[in-house]
């Protein structure tokens, strides 16, 4: 008789009749659906993915398996409903993903992320109590709870701070406010890395036990791949896609494999033989690989781009000059599987309309950040300080007179060793001294030169402001200029005035220049014409200046640039403080952690609102009391407006910040919105100059700026002592509140749909 085929040729054929099979293998991949009509109850939780073909029975252990990279994580985030799939569904406890039929977001799923995502400044005792009171239970209920925990994970004390653990124990930390509140569908991102082998085996018999009488459901990936025989069920996954579905053993005995390191290796080889392009040395291996029926996933075999072969704990060894990325759904087949069943909506109450937050969420997450500022007081002092330090540079700094600006003086009436002194009297052969005596008083630092030139020099070399230069015959022209009346002679109206050659470089200090010298001469001038017996009206300006109507004579800049000042410095720090809070959340995972254990974000952004309102208000006193009572800005309206006005002001801040820390993935990018927003409103708002000096395309663009309207509304209310019944004031009110409610709304909407 001739002789059979060998086992070698065996397996070839078997390898062909493999490949050749596709197109019946891609029909079978809607068994994921049967599956939920076998055994699928309207009490009994899946989580099914269409693409992968993933599908979890009610009590199972599922291991994903997997190398770094291959989207187990993200499969993850996509089944709590913080990453969406390009393409395909899933179905969890019920519904999809923050459908009310779904458990997800909610109390009934545990998530445990691959980062800590604790706080390190809480204790354990602190943490378990907040994930505790987030997932309804009472503070009885977590301590019955914490000492089985402690106990069971080998934590240290439980008022331990997290932040003075090792990176093993605040791991444990991380599953216990996972395993806290017993929920029915368990997803453990990697639990077991950098724990204690003993530890681990505890940890893997505790999921058997409440996963024994289909009480709970386990997801759990690990790098330790033979710790999954334990598992109801594995999926191996590799590039996007899963390679096999199989309980462990059934795994192992089918491939002949002695661990399932080893199926994992042949699987990754056979995925490999999709490739168009394929060396030699893949050929040999392949070639001797028995490949089970019914076990390969075909999405994953016949797949053209991975081109590398991937272990469980090593790099990638490439295979090929090609690979490419995969997505974790492939594309929809002709034979579309059918659609996946009906959600479980519970019925809707009219009370549920009117349930934004729910009060245990509200008291824990109140609580938790009041318990982060206690923790962190040296940090909050500094923020409640802040103001108070700007608020007194502001005022020690902007808006007073300079002083000790220096001058020259040419005065050619008097002689080279004469000294500049006073000679009262109508008849006076010196009044150019009069008048600069009367220029000392103003604070202006004179000093003499014998020629023009000489004093333009020191203006040229940056020495002084402006130089003067006096005629020799200044007085007579001057009392030739009084006496003569309409026959004064043309020189003597030249030689009566003061010539100055200024340096206007500064505007603000030339202008300041040119004030003084125009009231000194005026003073002076005045004192003249009494010497005389004349009027002093003769000598002024035909200009009556009555009593300002609001504010004062000598207007003080300081008082124009304060409301804006003041509401710049609340609204900004609200800025800093709020952004910075929760891209500190959001970066540690404690945000995303928090949303899967169904808080909502309006929940979130109202508990930051509560307790940084508290931090607000204090830094608002703080700077009233510095503003008005120690530097005595003007203040002529009505304080309990101003209060309203700075605190519902740094409210908007607080909500811009908000919006800041949802559109921005990190703090450089957040500093840059933040510093990127605040040029633009100092300079277009009208804090440090009037808008209608700007172009009138700019003035548009300012009336729509947030401290637009309340700089103006502030700044009638101090300077006028306008109250609430005037248009200009309840301006500044109404577009603050609708600037909150405009970042609000983006807050929210930016929370509820940025995923991946």
């Amino acid at each position: 008789m001739p002789e059979g085929p060998s086992d070698l040729e065996l397996r070839r054929r078997q390898f062909k009749a493999q490949m050749s099979t596709v197109q019946t293998r891609r029909q079978q991949a809607v068994c994921v659906r049967r599956a939920y009509k076998r055994y699928g109850t309207k009490s009994n939780p899946y989580v099914i993915l269409d693409g992968l073909n993933m599908t979890v029975p009610k009590g199972a252990i599922y291991g994903l398996l997997g190398a770094s990279g291959c989207g187990k994580t993200t499969l993850l985030n996509c089944i709590v409903g913080r990453k969406r799939l390009n393409s395909g569904e899933i179905w969890v406890l019920g519904g999809t993903p923050g459908s009310r039929g779904s458990g997800v977001p909610g109390p009934r799923v545990g998530y445990m992320p691959q980062e800590i995502a604790l706080y390190g400044e809480f204790t354990i005792r602190e943490t378990l109590k907040y994930f505790g009171w987030i997932s309804g239970m009472t503070t009885q209920q977590v301590e019955d709870k914490l000492g089985f925990l402690v106990s069971f994970l080998m934590l240290p004390d439980a008022d331990r701070l997290v932040k003075n653990l090792s990176g093993g124990q605040q791991r444990r930390v991380s599953l216990a406010a996972t395993l806290i509140h017993e929920p029915e569908l368990l997803i453990l991102d990697e639990p077991t890395v950098g724990v204690d082998p003993l530890l681990r085996q505890n940890i893997w018999n505790h999921l058997v036990e409440i996963t024994k009488h289909g009480r709970t459901t386990v997801i759990i990936t690990t790098h330790y791949i033979d710790e999954t025989r334990q598992a109801h069920l594995i999926g191996l996954m590799r590039g996007g896609y899963f390679l096999a579905e199989e309980s462990p053993e059934r795994l192992i005995s089918q491939f002949g494999a002695e661990s399932l390191e080893d199926v994992f290796l042949k699987l990754s080889v056979i995925q490999n033989m999709g490739k168009r392009r394929r060396s030699s040395i893949l050929q040999g291996v392949t070639e001797t690989i028995q490949v089970p029926s019914g076990t390969i996933n075909e999405a994953a075999v016949i797949d053209d781009e991975v081109g590398e072969i991937s272990g469980e704990f090593g790099d990638n060894v490439s295979m090929s000059s090609r690979g490419g990325r995969v997505s974790i759904a492939p594309e929809p087949t002709e034979n579309a599987p059918p659609e996946l069943p009906p959600e479980e909506e519970p019925p809707m109450t009219f009370a549920d309309y009117f349930k934004i937050v729910k009060l245990n969420h509200m008291r824990a997450l109140i609580w938790k950040n009041f318990l982060w500022m206690w923790r962190n007081a040296p940090v909050m002092a500094f923020i409640i300080g802040l103001p108070v330090v700007q608020t007194i540079l502001f005022c020690l700094s902007i808006g007073h007179d300079p002083t000790g600006l220096p001058l020259t003086v040419v005065n050619y009436e008097l002689d080279q060793s004469e000294v500049c002194k006073v000679t009262p009297g109508c008849n006076s052969t010196r009044l150019s001294c009069n008048y600069l005596h009367f220029l000392k008083n103003r604070t202006l630092e004179l000093s003499f030169y014998e020629n023009e030139e000489e004093g333009k020099e020191k203006v040229r070399h940056g020495k002084a402001w402006a130089t003067l230069v006096f005629p020799s015959n200044f007085s007579d022209s001057l009392r030739s200029r009084i006496n003569g009346g309409r026959s004064v002679p043309d020189w003597d109206l030249v030689t009566s005035s003061v010539a100055v050659y200024q340096d206007k470089s500064n505007e603000n200090i030339g202008s300041y220049i040119q004030r003084d010298l125009y009231f000194a001469f005026e003073d002076f001038f005045k004192d003249y014409l009494s010497s005389c017996n004349i009027d002093t009206k003769v000598g002024t300006i035909p200009i009556r200046w009555e009593t300002p109507v609001y504010g004062y004579g000598n207007p003080d800049f300081t008082d124009f640039a304060a409301p804006g000042v003041i509401l710049t410095i609340i609204f900004f720090l609200a800025v800093a403080l709020t952004s910075g809070a929760m891209l500190l959340e959001r970066n540690e995972g404690i945000l995303e952690r928090s949303l899967v254990n169904g808080i909502s974000g309006i929940e979130l952004l109202s508990s930051h609102v509560i307790t940084q309102f508290a931090v607000m208000f204090g830094q608002s006193a703080m700077v009233l009391i510095f503003s008005f009572y120690i530097f005595g800005i003007t203040q002529n309206g009505n304080l309990l407006l101003v209060i309203i006005l700075i605190v519902i002001t740094g409210l908007c801040g607080m909500c811009f910040g908000f919006v800041v820390a949802c559109s921005c993935d990190n703090e450089r990018s957040a500093t840059y919105m933040a510093m990127g927003s605040f040029l633009p409103i100092v300079m277009l708002c009208g804090i440090i100059w009037p808008i209608e000096a700007m172009h009138s395309i700019l003035q548009w663009i300012s009336y729509v700026l947030p401290l637009t309207k309340s700089t103006e509304s502030l700044r009638c209310i101090l300077a006028r002592g306008w109250g609430i019944g005037t248009t200009e004031v309840y301006a500044g009110f109404v577009s603050t509140l609708i600037w909150i409610v405009v970042f609000l709304t983006i807050s929210i909407l930016l929370l509820k749909f940025k995923k991946g």
